[in-house]
């Protein structure tokens, strides 16, 4: 996909240029699709309860929500090659803030299990915002830009653990009643993403040069095969090996973002507000830490080219093991948040320096990469979820059996290679476009 006008800076104040719009819609589109994803988690210690579930029905639960992203990320990808991202992230907004609101008619067991797992598929959001930021920014600000999109949207999780528990206590206060409560609380994201499908259709467009179906009619945009993008995108050993270490750090995010709360409230005897705060704290990072796993990438790509952005998720991926490790022994509450956080901010980084890396894998089936790696996150947390509902296994030894297998994993960094051909394309792209920008701003001081 050629494209001509890619920015080559960021600029968080600019909200007219089409690269900046579509940056600051994605984010918050993914934002409110995580809040929403992870809303009903700061309060499962209230659902729980309520519907009677057991520890085997609330593992099921985590399962659930996350595994449907699994497809949901797939067929994203392929629909961002087909007809754009602009229509793709409307229509995931508005048609998945629909189960969001809709899980307040949960009853019992099965019936909250059907809607969790139907909430899962805004997950997909995430493949969306990489796609189009990709395609908005070039490649020496492309790692910084996915970074930053993708961790400001995953803030949500972090901030749905303070915001959902104080909805539900709010509605309480009015009367409501803790069945009504947790209820009332989840219409507010849903109709917040509804509003946000709209608002995503009128303020963005899918490339800075125009819409797909534009520039292929014009001709400006070759016509490609969204199904052959997908076979070629699927025969990269590269592209498998990205979806196994994404899998080893977003899907950690997810877990994490499923279990904190229960997890604090369990093993430190938190009150459910307290938790949340507490496993906000995880999910708060992404203010900083994914942005920042993205600038690193940027600058060791300025001096290794792309060995150095492969070099940098090795190592994040590595420490982020660890990190998980040393959580998983911790009995005093100071520590145990402490070390959460730790592994948190590798966790974040990882994330950052996985999409630093996909934009380079291969540009013809960008949508098809994103998707394959990004649902390599969701596998992960689906597998984990199965450590979590396990009756022979605690929470603390699932968390230090995740941690070692995260550890392992860091090595399939090595099957990450780009030809010299790759990386010379890609210095001349950064060089070209660069060297364009300066002209345009001769040309404008000139007038």
């Amino acid at each position: 996909m050629n494209i001509r006008n890619k920015a080559t800076s960021i600029r968080l104040a600019d909200f007219s240029s089409a690269p900046m719009r579509a940056f600051h819609m994605a984010w918050i589109a993914f934002f409110l699709c995580f809040f929403s994803w992870f809303g009903v988690a700061p309060l499962m210690p209230v659902i729980r309860q309520e519907l009677h579930l057991t520890k085997a029905q609330t593992g099921n639960s985590i399962i659930a929500s996350v595994a449907l992203a699994v497809f949901g990320r797939l067929l994203m990808g392929w629909l961002c090659d087909r007809i754009g991202p602009r229509k793709t992230h409307t229509g995931l907004l508005m048609l998945g803030s629909l189960p969001v609101m809709c899980i307040g008619l949960s009853h019992d067991y099965a019936s909250f299990l059907g809607f969790r797992l139907a909430i899962g598929i805004i997950g997909a959001s995430f493949v969306v915002t990489q796609y189009h930021t990709s395609v908005m920014f070039a490649p020496n600000v492309v790692g910084t830009a996915n970074a930053a999109a993708a961790g400001w949207g995953n803030l949500g999780g972090g901030v749905t653990q303070m915001v959902m528990p104080l909805l539900f206590a709010a509605f309480v206060s009015l009367g409501a009643g803790a069945w009504w409560g947790w209820r009332m609380a989840m219409l507010v994201p849903g109709v917040a993403m509804f509003l946000c499908g709209i608002a995503y259709y009128a303020f963005t467009k899918d490339t800075p040069d125009g819409d797909l179906a534009e520039l292929r009619a014009s001709g400006q945009l070759r016509q490609s095969s969204a199904s052959g993008n997908l076979a070629e995108a699927f025969r990269d050993p590269r592209v498998w090996a990205l979806f196994v270490l994404y899998a080893g750090c977003f899907g950690m995010e997810l877990t994490i973002d499923n279990i904190a709360a229960l997890y604090f409230a369990d093993y430190f005897h938190l009150a459910l507000t307290a938790a949340g705060f507490v496993a906000a704290s995880f999910g708060m990072m992404n203010l900083f830490a994914r942005a920042l796993g993205g600038i690193v990438s940027d600058r060791c790509n300025r001096r290794w080219g792309l060995r150095g952005r492969v070099a940098l998720l090795g190592c994040t991926i590595c420490a982020e093991g660890l990190g998980l490790i040393l959580f998983s022994r911790m009995r005093w509450l100071p520590l145990a948040i402490g070390t959460m956080m730790l592994a948190g901010l590798f966790v974040k980084m990882s994330n950052g320096a996985t999409y630093s890396i996909v934009p380079f894998i291969n540009k013809r089936a960008l949508g098809a990469v994103a998707g394959i790696v990004g649902a390599g996150g969701n596998v992960g947390a689906v597998l984990a979820g199965f450590l979590f509902k396990t009756s022979s296994v605690t929470w603390p030894q699932a968390l230090l059996i995740l941690g070692v297998l995260v550890v392992l994993s860091s090595s399939l960094a090595i099957l990450v290679r780009f030809s010299e051909v790759d990386e010379r394309s890609a210095r001349e792209e950064i060089e070209t476009r660069l060297a364009g920008q300066m002209i345009a701003v001769a040309a404008a001081a000139g007038d």
